[in-house]
Parts: C-alpha cells; sequence; structure tokens
C-alpha cells in the first residue's frame, strides 16, 4: 500500500484514560469512560464483534434509550471495524443514563487507541466531543443551613 490515502494514520498523541497491553500475543486495549458518578471500564481485545455489558450482550439491553446511546460509538465506526474486536464493558454508579454514557465514551476510546485511526477520531469529535473528552460537569455540593445547593429564604418586600 501506498502512503496516500491510508485508512489508519497514527494518532499524534494517546487518547485519554487508554491503557494498551500486550497479552498472550495479542493487543488489547482498556479504556475508561465517566459521567457523573458512572464509572464504565472497556476491555478490547481481537474477536468476532462481541459486544457485552456487565456480562449482558448490548443488543438485548433492557432499557431502549440506553442502548442506542451505548451503541453510536460501534454503529459511527462501521461493521468492518467493529467485527474485528470483541468488547466487554464492566460499569458501575450513577443512573441508567449516566451508566450509558459512561460505556459510550469508553467504548468510543478504546475504538480509536486499539486502531489507532485519526479518521475514527475526526468522527467522533466531529459528532459529539464529550465522546472522547469527557463532560466535566459534576453535581454542586449543598450549603450548610440550606436544604439545597443554592436555595435560599424567601424574600418577602411587605
Amino acid at each position: 500500500m501506498s502512503g496516500q490515502g491510508s485508512e489508519s494514520t497514527a494518532l499524534p498523541r494517546s487518547v485519554p484514560n487508554t491503557i494498551t497491553q500486550e497479552v498472550a500475543g495479542a493487543r488489547v486495549v482498556i479504556a475508561v469512560g465517566k459521567k457523573k458518578t458512572a464509572i464504565a471500564k472497556a476491555v478490547i481485545r481481537p474477536g468476532i464483534g462481541r459486544v457485552k455489558v456487565n456480562g449482558v450482550p448490548i443488543e438485548i439491553w433492557p432499557i431502549e434509550m440506553a442502548r442506542m446511546r451505548m451503541m453510536e460509538p460501534l454503529l459511527l465506526a462501521g461493521k468492518e471495524l467493529t467485527s474485528k474486536v470483541d468488547i466487554e464493558v464492566t460499569v458501575r454508579g450513577g443512573g441508567f443514563m449516566g451508566q450509558a454514557t459512561a460505556v459510550r465514551m469508553a467504548i468510543a476510546r478504546g475504538l480509536v487507541e486499539y486502531f489507532q485511526n485519526l479518521k475514527l477520531l475526526e468522527l467522533y469529535m466531529t459528532y459529539d466531543p464529550s465522546m472522547i473528552k469527557g463532560d466535566p460537569r459534576r453535581t454542586e455540593p449543598k450549603k450548610p443551613g440550606l436544604k439545597h445547593a443554592r436555595s435560599k429564604r424567601q424574600k418577602a418586600y411587605r
């Protein structure tokens, strides 16, 4: 193959929160995704395209909106890339949509790191930058003497 038009150009820098290891002669990538208090850890290894979340195949995940959110990076990457790897995700903490977003981020980061594909990274960043970067927003802590983070006593003018 010539250097022009090659599909997998090397990434200029590493994807955040990913680790690449050699296990039994196979390349394995471990990627982490976070959303609020939900933390997902994805292990990506060579395989036939199986994706499991907490031991359940992603195709039969019970909550449809969460399933669609988790499958976004797989659909964007395409069948030719996703059929080459098996993905096993462990997620805990948070609510079901926070978990789905954390899984989505871990899968996207892991696929970019595994294939070292700059076009895939650009595709994810144009579709939704939080797929790679993450979302820094957190809940504001409650203040002493108040019921909530920003609640105040009601003011009466008369």
